[in-house]
């Protein structure tokens, strides 16, 4: 099996393994955000060679905070208990920053799908972050 990109990069700048439960909820947002802009990146570049404009176009509007609120609100039902309560404390956590077009309520769901991509990227459980994913992005019929 492929070794996980988090635990590649642990490697090579020799980064420990931390206690994920030293984390915020907005650490794990933090990193959650990225991971998931990532995911959705490398699939819209698999689509084809286009101008950086068209990329950039094709993946805003998956990684804007509405879309992930769809994305987290169809999920909801589909997460183990643990996934639930990841998703649940990023969601209520306190934030000092607004997004500039979204809703409160998009903008704590989207914090808590982040926070849960966080989580799972960090503990390694990329296939279920990947299948999380899939799922969202299939259930609310979004094409990339």
């Amino acid at each position: 099996m492929e070794e996980g990109l988090n635990r590649f990069i642990r490697e090579k700048f020799e980064i420990s393994q931390r206690d994920i439960r030293t984390y915020s909820p907005l650490t794990l947002a933090y990193i959650g955000d990225g991971i998931f802009d990532l995911v959705i990146r490398t699939v819209v570049v698999d689509k084809g060679n286009t101008s950086a404009n068209q990329l950039h176009y094709h993946t805003s509007h998956v990684v804007k905070a509405a879309t992930q609120a769809r994305m987290i609100q169809y999920l909801r039902e589909r997460l183990t208990e643990e996934e639930a309560d990841i998703y649940r404390r990023g969601r209520n956590a306190k934030s000092h920053t607004m997004a500039k077009n979204a809703t409160v309520s998009d903008y704590r769901n989207a914090t808590g799908f982040e926070a849960l991509m966080g989580y799972l990227y960090l503990t390694d459980q990329m296939e279920r972050m990947v299948e999380l994913i899939q799922e969202g992005l299939k259930g609310c019929d979004i094409q990339l």
